[in-house]
């Protein structure tokens, strides 16, 4: 049934005038209007207290100042934000804050980032008036990974709104009065949820803290990219914050039809400190050909000629084995290969963990598979096997591996291949018995897309630099490929991707531009979800 179209009416915001849905409270139109009202307690996804007053307007007929965040627009509606009666509320609640707020943002995290610290340099208010001590207070840890610093905190109860409407689970609560009131577990102890550090995104000061995080990098430090996690199926939006070349914390990017405003504690500690493939072997750096029982490290031009030459020799079925966390456009080059040796057939296992539903939100779930792109790799063609190593057993023939599935391959893996090549980003045990080996990047060192539970294609981008001469698989696959006479070279991701839509269906009429960074779902999303086990 089609829904009513939203009644709009005409409000005017510091001489711009904008029209809204009548349901629209006074600080979401300044926004459409390009207006940000300062705020603390204030969050899109929450509910609004109106405690902190900080976003106090004048409102022309009004007998006094407002609070923007739950005063709802009228039609012909006149506001100002930054008159003089607004900016003097606004002072004093600054004032009042910096009584007993500690001067510690040259060792506070969130030094750069604090809503606290612009406004107050916004306002001028670098002194103050005040002649008595501060108050101190100390911290403690309200979950095994978040610690609390209580003199930091302006009360704007964002992580208690979190805890109690998001996830639904009050585990937070205020406790004592006036200028002692701190937040506090409910039970006075630790509390444990898979969704927890979310308290630490939604806080607007120092207060909440990860203690990964903790004495690290600055903020102004950090280089940031949009990506998308990897943890598992969902796919939700992230940023990438990096300094030297490492990523030193993942935080969830806005997306209201896949991760609203939140991301799991799972995604976020797999990502930080990214070692890719740290506990599985050593990063490879070069490619490798081999040389009796040893492999010899050579050069791309090199490796590339050798792994052309044994493909078109091995002869019989060929058999191919890829990663569920490939991106769309490295599994394609990877068919380009195999359309060269005549075969379409490949096979892909999608490891398994826990589940966890942030019940406010139920889209967003830390989901059971735990790869990003199994969706992706059935559209591209590529069948799930619950064993791989049974699919190979007695199979000779070219044997093709993309990505790291095979941290478990036994010893004799690949060994009854004609001719084995291995292209991935680390040394696994699968790799032992490869004749050419192709160091190939992870996802934080190159441009790409995943295929989410519900077939939405998303972009990520490349965060850092690869090690050595290590390439996306899409280049060194398309470069193999071109010499095998299927395909042409690739020069970017955006053309490996639209070689990919132009063959392949359920892509058929995307592109980077029209994906941006929102995605778009395929035309075949309903078979995908059912890929991957209702998206569970």
């Amino acid at each position: 049934m089609t829904q009513p179209a939203a009644e709009l009416v005409t409000v005017t915001i510091d001489g711009i005038a904008v029209q809204v849905p009548k349901a629209m409270t006074v600080i979401q139109a300044a926004e459409e209007a390009g207006i940000v009202i300062p705020r603390y307690c204030y969050h899109p996804a929450m509910s609004s207290p109106a405690q902190c007053r900080m976003c106090l307007v004048e409102v022309k007929g009004a007998p006094k100042l407002v609070p923007s965040c739950v005063q709802r627009v009228q039609d012909g509606m006149e506001v100002r934000t930054d008159s003089p009666a607004a900016r003097k509320a606004r002072r004093a609640v600054i004032e009042f804050l910096l009584v007993n707020h500690p001067l510690d943002c040259p060792i506070c995290d969130a030094a750069g980032q604090c809503e606290l610290q612009d406004y107050a340099f916004e306002t001028g208010q670098l002194r103050t008036r005040s002649v008595d001590p501060k108050r101190v207070l100390g911290r403690d840890h309200v979950t095994p990974d978040v610690l609390y610093f209580a003199d930091r905190c302006v009360l704007c109860t964002r992580c208690v709104r979190f805890m109690e409407e998001i996830a639904r689970e009050p585990t937070l609560v205020v406790v004592q009065r006036g200028d002692r009131a701190t937040i506090d577990t409910m039970a006075g102890e630790l509390f444990e949820h898979p969704f927890s550090m979310n308290i630490v995104d939604v806080c607007p000061v120092g207060a909440l803290v990860n203690e990964d995080f903790l004495f690290k990098p600055r903020a102004w430090d950090l280089d940031r990219f949009p990506s998308v996690c990897p943890g598992c199926a969902q796919g939700c939006n992230i940023t990438l914050d990096t300094k030297e070349n490492r990523v030193v914390r993942a935080k969830p990017r806005p997306h209201p039809e896949v991760n609203a405003f939140w991301m799991c504690d799972h995604g976020r500690k797999l990502l930080a400190g990214w070692v890719p493939g740290g506990e599985r072997g050593e990063r490879l750096e070069a490619p490798q050909i081999r040389d009796g029982d040893r492999l010899v490290a050579v050069s791309w031009p090199q490796a590339l000629e050798r792994a052309a030459e044994g493909l078109r020799q091995a002869g019989g079925p060929g058999r191919a084995i890829v990663s569920a966390a490939a991106a769309n456009e490295s599994l394609y080059a990877l068919r380009k290969v195999m359309q060269a040796l005549g075969f379409a057939g490949g096979a892909f296992r999608v490891p398994t963990g826990p589940t966890a539903v942030l019940e406010g939100f139920p889209k967003l779930q830390l989901r059971a598979e735990r790869v990003p792109n199994a969706v992706g790799a059935a559209l591209l063609g590529f069948r799930r096997s619950a064993d791989l190593f049974a699919d190979l057993r007695g199979r000779r023939g070219a044997l093709l591996v993309l990505g790291d599935p095979l941290h478990d391959a036994p010893a004799d893996f690949g060994r009854d291949a004609a001719f084995y090549l291995y292209a991935g980003s680390v040394a696994s045990p699968a790799a032992r018995n490869a004749h050419v080996l192709l160091p190939v990047t992870t996802f934080a060192e190159m441009d790409g897309t995943f295929t989410n539970f519900e077939g939405r294609v998303q972009r990520f981008t490349q965060a850092l630099t690869p090690p050595g001469m290590a390439r996306p698989a899409w280049v060194a696959l398309s470069a193999l490929s071109s010499r095998m006479g299927s395909g042409a070279m690739l020069d970017s991701a955006a053309e490996a991707f639209a070689a990919l839509a132009a063959e392949f269906e359920p892509f058929r009429g995307m592109t980077y531009e029209t994906l941006g960074f929102g995605g778009r779902i395929t035309e075949a999303a309903e078979g995908a979800a059912a890929v991957t086990s209702g998206g569970k």
